[in-house]
């Protein structure tokens, strides 16, 4: 599932191509990706121009003067700008027409992504995106408001890092990264970390998903160079996906175990 780093560099690419284009006309050919009446969405959407791609962690915001789309790639979705004259794909199901003759299409393997169709002023209202904490580079986000977010979680670290009520845009790929680069273990209870754990916990998260975004986020499994990006911080990533790898601090193998339903990667001798 692509993550905030990953959003963002999706977000960026989209600016560079889709800005200033007017939709001439949209088709939703799987419905269950949209919230609310898919006819609807494609006759409100028509006539529209897309002023600007926003991102909220994991949200994509395209804005279109009074509406915005809400957008959500979960597991496999992806956008490809391409001529109108491409063939389709076999798992494209929203395409967006542009006057020039370029499209915009969506395509999402497993189907478990969401469009919505918002008004622009009810944006921070909207369910999907108030419920959501601060992401890392916040200055909201402090040692402070993690212990007091923390205090009342009967759950280990792991699974707290990957609330996105709490820290919004974290999945698992950064959560096992920030967890070993604070040698805090994936079975902490949420609600006994320090304070000064805590702020490690911030400046990582901080660090972390800075970095990746700058190399253009992870590009593992589900998050590939669908726009022409591809990612290139899994090259550095520590322990995501390193199980039986050496520690490349203290060279003890990676361990692998489910939490929850997640892998959770980590070292035994250093997140103690």
């Amino acid at each position: 599932m692509p993550e905030i780093a990953e959003v963002r560099v999706v977000r960026d690419t989209l600016k560079k191509n889709i800005l200033k284009k007017k939709i001439k006309n949209v088709r939703v050919l799987y419905d269950n990706l949209i919230v609310g009446d898919a006819r609807e969405f494609e006759r409100k959407l028509k006539g529209c121009t897309f002023e600007n791609v926003e991102s909220s962690g994991k949200w994509l915001i395209f804005k279109l003067g009074e509406m915005s789309i809400l957008s959500h790639l979960r597991m496999e979705g992806k956008f490809f700008y391409v001529e109108s004259s491409t063939e389709m794909r076999k798992h494209s199901h929203i395409v967006f027409e542009f006057e020039d003759g370029m499209e915009l299409r969506y395509d999402d393997v497993r189907k478990f992504g969401r469009m919505e169709l918002v008004k622009t002023e009810d944006i921070a209202e909207s369910p999907s995106i108030k419920k959501l904490g601060f992401e890392p580079d916040d200055s909201r986000l402090n040692a402070d408001y993690l212990i007091e977010k923390f205090a009342d979680k009967k759950m280990n670290a792991k699974v707290a890092l990957l609330d996105q009520s709490i820290i919004n845009g974290l999945g698992n790929i950064y959560a096992n990264e920030v967890l070993f680069a604070t040698k805090i273990s994936p079975f902490r209870l949420a609600k006994n970390i320090t304070k000064k754990e805590a702020e490690s916990i911030v400046a990582e998260s901080r660090r972390i998903t800075d970095e990746a975004y700058k190399m253009g986020g992870s590009t593992i499994r589900s998050y590939t160079s669908s726009l022409g990006v591809t990612g290139h911080y899994q090259d550095v990533i520590a322990v995501h996906g390193k199980e039986g790898k050496p520690c490349k601090v203290c060279g003890e193998p990676i361990k692998r175990v489910k939490i929850e339903g997640r892998s959770a990667y980590y070292c035994e001798h250093c997140q103690k």
